[in-house]
């Protein structure tokens, strides 16, 4: 694992706060919500407009996901050391610029120690780079990408009946400012109490519909999990130039191209929930319960020498059927048989729906 894994380490918020919303925001065309007094639909439903908005600024996330500490010295195993980094990326506080311009050109750099880790995107074409490795991977989308992810749109009346279902509360609006801008916030509330997610708060620009902080608190918890928001924000197109990247000479590239890939069929959902093709995951449950599960084989705890096994022994914990590791907002279960199940539940259920 290269210390670049520190991009699901930065994302992987954003995308528990996005996969709440994201049945509530599909594609819908809606007027800004400045100067009235809209619901939590009206809110929700504004965010689709901001999928083409440009701007630039600056990124804050802090995290607590109470995760076990290891060792982050420079001696040890390189496993060790870069497990290590991303824990530290999950657990400390961090910064990051971004520039959006559109929903097809968007560049992500994280500043630290001296070093410098990018991702960049430029229509299908998508770069990771970092800079203290010298490594670059070069990755070409499928050039139906931005129509497929645009499939499927609803009307904001459709919205407003996913945002308010069965499974949450959603809270009336408030004013709150972020980053100097006004916002609509939100707070959405599991029904059940079978999740480790308490509430997710969304803080959304009145006059873009864009989202300017969110806020993950688990259950039972008073400090929130994770926040990821804006700390300053500037709309505009960014310059064309931080969209076009060009390795070093002396870098390592590795190239990935997924311009054949039935992207299509995956976006739109041709993969029925519980079906299972090849690698990819099964689902169980529903909403805020919902697990997913990778096919046996995926782990093979017995092939590990001795580090890994160790790594392992700190991070987790034995439980019937393999190993576990509960944080505040989500869980992993490792079965003796190589199955991977996760979930933002407790470990018990995980097991419960392995048998």
């Amino acid at each position: 694992m290269k210390k670049s894994a520190w991009l699901p380490a930065v994302i992987a918020p954003v995308v528990v706060a996005g996969a709440v919303a994201a049945p509530m925001i599909a594609n819908a065309a809606n007027d800004p919500i400045a100067g009235t007094n809209p619901t939590a639909a009206d809110v929700i439903a504004s965010i689709a407009k901001s999928s083409d908005a440009q701007y630039s600024g600056k990124l804050s996330q802090s995290s607590d996901l109470g995760l076990p500490e290891l060792p982050t010295g420079s001696g040890g195993s390189s496993l060790e050391g870069d497990a290590s980094d991303v824990l530290g990326l999950l657990t400390s506080s961090h910064t990051a610029r971004v520039y959006v311009d559109g929903a097809d050109k968007q560049r992500v750099q994280l500043t630290q120690q001296l070093a410098e880790q990018d991702v960049v995107r430029n229509g299908s074409e998508v770069w990771t780079w970092d800079s203290k490795e010298r490594t670059a991977t070069h990755v070409t989308l499928p050039s139906d990408t931005a129509k497929d992810l645009q499939d499927g749109a609803t009307t904001p009346t459709d919205i407003a009946e996913q945002a308010i279902d069965a499974s949450t509360t959603v809270s009336k609006p408030t004013e709150v400012s972020v980053a100097g801008h006004d916002a609509w916030q939100i707070t959405l509330t599991p029904k059940s109490s079978d999740t480790l997610v308490g509430t997710v708060r969304l803080a959304v620009d009145q006059q873009t519909g864009l989202p300017l902080r969110a806020t993950i608190q688990a259950a039972g918890q008073d400090d929130p999990a994770v926040q990821v928001g804006f700390t300053s924000l500037d709309y505009g197109a960014p310059a064309a130039r931080l969209f076009d990247f060009t390795p070093p000479a002396n870098a390592k590239v590795t190239e990935k191209d997924l311009s054949d890939a039935e992207h299509g069929a995956h976006a739109k959902g041709d993969h029925a929930r519980g079906a299972h093709d090849g690698d990819e995951p099964t689902f169980t449950g529903e909403g805020w319960g919902t697990i997913a599960e990778l096919p046996a084989g995926t782990v093979d705890q017995s092939s590990l020498g001795d580090e890994a096994s160790g790594l392992l022994g700190q991070l987790t914990k034995a439980v019937d059927g393999g190993r576990a590791v509960q944080t505040s907002l989500v869980s992993v279960y490792l079965t003796d048989d190589g199955r991977v199940l996760a979930g933002a539940v407790p470990v018990s259920s995980l097991v419960a729906a392995a048998k």
